[in-house]
């Protein structure tokens, strides 16, 4: 069984991605953080291997929490979702190894990345 984080601050959007992962991998487990805050303690608390971190939350973005979550969960494959697709922000996610997803997120989006690394 696989472990998922998924990272968001808009209640819609964690509720969407969970379902989206539940109904395309039915035996993995979904866990859900708020905030950047959040995601650390849940990460320090279980190893997750993945996180889907949204990049604009309150108090620290994704960018800037990616360390400390990759810290707590050496093993976790980590994408950033943003609808902020500056090249800045590509290069900069790559540069800590996340993986960049755009918003909209959709159903097909997700799976690929899953899938991509399974």
């Amino acid at each position: 069984m696989k472990k998922v984080l998924v990272v968001d601050d808009s209640h819609i959007t964690r509720l969407m991605i969970k379902a989206i992962i539940e109904n395309a991998f039915q035996d993995w487990q979904v866990d859900l953080a708020e905030d950047a805050r959040e995601a650390v303690t849940q990460c320090e608390a279980g190893d997750y291997d993945f996180i889907t971190l949204d990049m604009n939350m309150p108090g620290r973005d994704g960018l800037s929490v990616a360390p400390a979550l990759m810290d707590a969960c050496p093993n976790a494959r980590i994408a950033l979702l943003t609808s902020n697709q500056q090249e800045r922000v590509k290069e900069l996610a790559s540069q800590q190894g996340l993986i960049f997803i755009p918003k909209p997120v959709t159903e097909d989006k997700l799976t690929k990345f899953f899938k991509s690394l399974i």
